[in-house]
């Protein structure tokens, strides 16, 4: 069985998801193949991200599961605050489960910098990497890569801390 790892991103104050958070679930959707795959939903909260009643995995989850998917299609949540405890958080329910085949989704500017962090931290062959690409300004899209690039710097000079 694979493990598609679907990594949060902000949603209101009341839980509405953001498009970037709906652009990676229905991405999920469309890879889903029922007795192949189950879901690691990610992200619990966090300022930046989520200052909601429930964790953003929850939203997550309820939106699958309102296009089709059935709870026994998900493991456990990784409630989260950032992509390094995503991986961290991640890596110990797929070792829970005895699993070691993985998708990663996220979006395309976040690829580089996931791909760092969940190589390192989950230590896999063959992890794969989905990034959406989303419906946004250029100048949104060069914040956000503006914003892995310091990041990016910040893991390959400071080192990786889990």
């Amino acid at each position: 069985m694979k493990v598609i790892i679907v990594l949060g991103s902000p949603n209101s104050d009341n839980g509405d998801l953001g498009e970037i958070a709906l652009d990676r679930l229905n991405y999920c959707l469309d890879i889903f193949i029922p007795k192949e795959h189950c879901i690691i939903c990610t992200g619990g909260f966090g300022e930046h991200f989520n200052k909601a009643l429930l964790p953003h995995a929850d939203y997550a989850m309820k939106h699958l599961r309102n296009n089709g998917l059935c709870p026994e299609n998900f493991l456990e949540t990784a409630l989260s605050a950032n992509t390094v405890e995503d991986a961290v958080l991640s890596k110990k329910i797929i070792l829970k489960h005895h699993l070691n085949s993985v998708v990663v989704i996220t979006s395309d500017y976040h690829v580089e910098r996931v791909k760092l962090i969940f190589d390192e931290i989950l230590g896999f062959d063959g992890i794969e990497y989905a990034g959406v690409v989303h419906d946004m300004s250029d100048e949104e899209k060069e914040k956000l890569l503006a914003h892995e690039k310091k990041a990016i710097s910040g893991i390959l000079t400071k080192g990786l801390y889990y």
